[in-house]
């Protein structure tokens, strides 16, 4: 099963200060803030949505396509990205821009200053996933991930178009969006992400009840923290799997990829829905376990064994077939 995934691509620039903001404000000099704060630490790290979900399926086995927009400054990104499994063949290049770019301070107080560059990103809406899929001999599934809001509507328009099954996930970019954006991006796909905040948000915003908008997708996935997640089918029962128990809770950014990453390679595999879950929820659990969206690493005997433990063995023979 070839599965593309759209979206993202970017480089976390995270520094410390290690002072606190407030104390280098002057209430009333507020109008003319000019400011530079020495930093004690820079930690640079690979992130965006697209890359951060096909890093956890290429550990995973399933040769994921990559599809976004990045800068000429990408290649180093690249080569990490194939030497864990992805194929980065339907990335775009821009001639002009970098890569996204985040750029946060965050002082003793853990407040922060960010700044975020879309950059190359903003040419998403420039690639055409018929040139992808010849490419790579057809596509199966593609999932549309936060990304140029021009781009994630192009992609969608021409899924339908083509007859290419899709997911919808808007994460980050549902804030942004108006009803009318939503209610295109989602109808018709094939799987509906969110967490629990953003379904109350998907259905606010569309005017759609819970039950139209299953009417319209295939399947309705929510991603309820610690809880788990819900799968939820038109005219059938729920399924809901929790997670597995954390070592220790390091860092939750990039906990939602993974589970993406998790589900679509057991959709790749052909385990079923349970057991796609339950692949997301192990791979989720790991990234929280590890500070930085792609610094955590996958040793099959290691992932078998607390897979085994939360979800069982018959489970766990169905998924080991897999997990090269």
């Amino acid at each position: 099963m070839r599965i593309a995934v759209t979206g993202s691509i970017a480089t976390d620039h995270l520094m410390t200060f290690p002072g606190r903001f407030a104390d280098q404000l002057v209430a009333d000099q507020l109008h003319t803030v000019s400011l530079s704060f020495l930093v004690d630490n820079l930690d640079v790290r690979r992130g965006g949505v697209a890359a951060n979900i096909c890093f956890g399926m290429g550990l995973l086995g399933t040769k994921p396509i990559l599809v976004g927009a990045a800068g000429s400054d990408f290649d180093e990104y690249r080569a990490w990205l194939e030497r864990h499994g992805v194929d980065t063949s339907g990335v775009r290049i821009s001639e002009v821009l970098h890569t996204a770019r985040f750029v946060c301070t965050t002082d003793a107080d853990h407040n922060q200053i960010g700044s975020f560059y879309t950059g190359a990103m903003s040419e998403a809406r420039l690639i055409e996933l018929k040139a992808v899929a010849d490419r790579v001999g057809g596509l199966d599934l593609v999932s549309i991930g936060a990304d140029d809001p021009e781009g994630m509507l192009r992609h969608t328009e021409e899924c339908r178009t083509r007859g290419i099954p899709f997911a919808a996930d808007f994460s980050q970019q549902i804030a942004r969006m108006d009803g009318d954006e939503i209610r295109i991006l989602l109808d018709g796909a094939t799987y509906l992400f969110s967490n629990e905040y953003e379904k109350g948000l998907i259905e606010s915003k569309t005017g759609w009840t819970d039950e139209e908008i299953l009417g319209k997708v295939g399947h309705r996935v929510t991603t309820l923290g610690a809880q788990g997640v819900r799968i939820e089918r038109a005219g059938e029962e729920p399924i809901e799997v929790g997670c597995p128990e954390e070592n220790v809770k390091a860092d939750p950014t990039g906990v939602g990829d993974a589970f993406r990453a998790g589900f679509l390679s057991g959709l790749a595999w052909g385990v079923g829905l349970e057991r796609a879950a339950q692949v997301g929820c192990m791979l989720a659990t790991l990234v929280i376990e590890t500070v930085g969206t792609q610094e955590y690493t996958l040793h099959r005997t290691h992932f078998m064994d607390r897979f085994t433990k939360a979800y069982g063995h018959e489970a766990a023979a169905e998924v080991s077939a897999h997990l090269v």
